[in-house]
């Protein structure tokens, strides 16, 4: 095992050296940009010129997200599977925007300011830091990670190249949510000692499929990108990537992320990670291809003793204090119960206190991404990369856990595991060449 963590250790340092492979217009993630800097800011009346990259699922929701923001145009749509573009062209406002089937050819393109990531998660990372080195700003989706260590990799890039880098979880933008945090900051229920979170998400089995060939239409090496590239399969192909390690994080990192994006604001852990991480879970009922949990439990507790805990279910399950899908936040005088729509309610010394809810989501969160693209001011930004760091590490970690069928020991400094070779080798993954990760020094 120590072995494989010293390769994987190599091929990120060598991953400029791996990118040598690829044509000569794609050099900028060979070598960065020469003279990438802060573009300066930006009048409120200027045109900022957008490229949506994966618009089936999610990108094709932020298509309308972005056009809901004043002054922005949608240059270039992004997606290995030409297919769909006929659909999506009809969408964009404004003229008829270029279509790409790879998503270098955008971040070399000069008439793009900022890219929007609506790629499966194993993308999301390599994607952000390519655009960071080719002088966009990024807007991605969550999770922001399919691993630990890429957080970190996203982090550098957005700072060395002065990119703006926000994270989708769009809650962050919920009125009712804002409301519900100012309360435990201000102490309505004491000290928070615990957040315990939820997602109940039903879902059906995927069964069994044959592998297959490869869709007209589908630049299949291009859609597996960093991924191992394995035979065509329908159930590892759109939507269903999800469920498999080579591409997803199961539902922990589906979903999981936006409980987590609230439980790490409600116990002020936005920027550190837990110290000890146990983690239960199986594939039950469903006999499928399937390779992720459809029921996970996880517990988490940081160095100051503080709790955290997630239920993932995929099957049909209770509802637990009015919360299906959100955090029950525990203090010393009370409860405070939000749920992912950013209705919240309390209980103060054991009477009902204060409720609500509020309007505010994708729209709100993308505009507050061209807000700042235009000030530069980056603490303004609702879900930093920071952030989106954390509350993904926090489902990694969970997952850590599970696939090892043990208790970890974390430390939140290093992010690492101290000597645990075999957790250790969770941390990171093997690119596949050309499509490898920049080292960001």
């Amino acid at each position: 095992m120590a072995s494989e963590i010293n390769r994987r250790a190599f091929l990120r340092r060598s991953a400029a050296v791996g990118m040598a492979g690829l044509a000569g217009r794609h050099a900028f993630a060979r070598q960065p940009a020469a003279g990438v800097s802060k573009p300066p800011r930006r009048g409120a009346n200027e045109e900022i010129r957008t490229a949506i990259i994966g618009i089936r699922a999610q990108g094709k929701l932020h298509i309308k997200y972005h056009q809901a923001s004043k002054n922005m145009r949608i240059v270039t749509l992004c997606d290995p599977d030409e297919n769909l573009f006929a659909d999506r062209v009809k969408l964009v406002k404004g003229g008829t925007p270029k279509t790409e089937t790879d998503m270098r050819r955008v971040f070399d393109d000069k008439d793009v300011d900022c890219v929007s990531i609506a790629t499966p998660n194993y993308w999301h990372a390599l994607a952000t830091v390519w655009a960071c080195q080719a002088g966009k700003d990024v807007y991605v989706e969550k999770p922001a990670t399919y691993c630990i260590a890429e957080g970190r990799t996203m982090m550098a890039a957005a700072e060395k190249y002065g990119r703006v880098v926000q994270v989708g979880t769009h809650l962050r933008a919920n009125k009712g949510r804002q409301e519900a945090m100012a309360y435990l900051r201000d102490g309505l229920i004491g000290d928070v000692y615990m957040a315990r979170t939820f997602v109940f998400r039903p879902r059906e089995s995927i069964g069994h499929k044959a592998d297959a060939p490869v869709p007209a239409g589908v630049d299949y090496d291009l859609w597996c990108g960093p991924a191992p590239k394995r035979p065509f399969n329908p159930n590892r192909f759109h939507y269903e990537w999800h469920w498999f390690w080579d591409t997803g994080n199961g539902e922990i990192g589906n979903n999981g992320p936006h409980v987590m994006d609230m439980a790490i604001e409600g116990l002020n852990k936005q920027e550190t990670l837990p110290a000890q991480i146990v983690s239960q879970g199986k594939r039950v009922v469903w006999d499928d291809q399937a390779e992720t949990p459809n029921t996970h439990i996880a517990q988490y507790q940081y160095a100051d003793g503080t709790l955290l805990t997630i239920d993932v279910r995929n099957l049909p399950s209770p509802h637990e204090i009015g919360t299906s899908t959100g955090v029950l936040f525990l203090g010393s005088k009370g409860y405070l119960s939000l749920q992912l729509n950013g209705t919240y309610e309390t209980l103060v010394d054991g009477k009902p206190g204060p409720k609500g809810s509020g309007k505010g989501a994708h729209p709100e969160l993308v505009a507050n991404f061209y807000d700042v693209m235009r000030s530069r001011n980056v603490s303004d930004l609702l879900a930093p990369v920071a952030y989106g760091h954390t509350g993904a590490a926090l489902c990694h970690l969970g997952n850590i856990a599970y696939r090892l069928g043990r208790a970890v020991n974390f430390d939140p400094k290093t992010e690492t595991f101290g000597n645990d070779q075999d957790a250790n080798a969770f941390l990171t993954r093997t690119y596949r060449a050309p499509y490898t990760m920049p080292d960001i020094a």
